[in-house]
């Protein structure tokens, strides 16, 4: 399982890297040292992203798009014996992907992994929220 530094946490989580050192301080997510440097458990932060994304916030904007190609961090994939359940979080997204089994195998995906989604534009609804 990869161990991720600082400043890679805190880009997939969407907060500053002074944000996950508080919470690693606060003992909100573990750390461990590696080469003398902190760093995060691939799988912890999986957990820890997963945990924060619950009910996230809608925010208060006029207008939004996502882009087509979220980077982030799975956190858990459910497999049968054809297909796959793939579930990432990408900063306050929770992307879940329907896939495979082979695929999500060929991958190497797991909690933990750091991958991309890959958005179809033609699937994407944008909204704008009432004022």
């Amino acid at each position: 399982m990869p161990n991720l530094r600082i400043s890679e946490a805190a880009a997939l989580l969407g907060v500053s890297d002074d944000t996950v050192r508080r919470w690693v301080e606060q003992g909100r997510l573990p750390a461990v040292q590696e080469s003398g440097r902190m760093a995060v458990e691939g799988a912890a932060l999986a957990a820890f992203a997963q945990q924060q994304a619950e009910s996230p916030e809608p925010g208060n904007t006029t207008a939004a798009s996502a882009r087509n190609r979220l980077r982030g961090i799975v956190t858990r994939v459910v497999k049968d014996g054809v297909m796959a359940q793939v579930e990432m979080q990408a900063g306050p997204f929770r992307v879940v992907s329907l896939m495979s089994r082979e695929a999500a195998d060929e991958l190497g995906l797991e909690p933990g992994v750091i991958a991309v989604a890959s958005i179809k534009s033609t699937l994407v609804v944008v909204e704008i929220p009432e004022a």
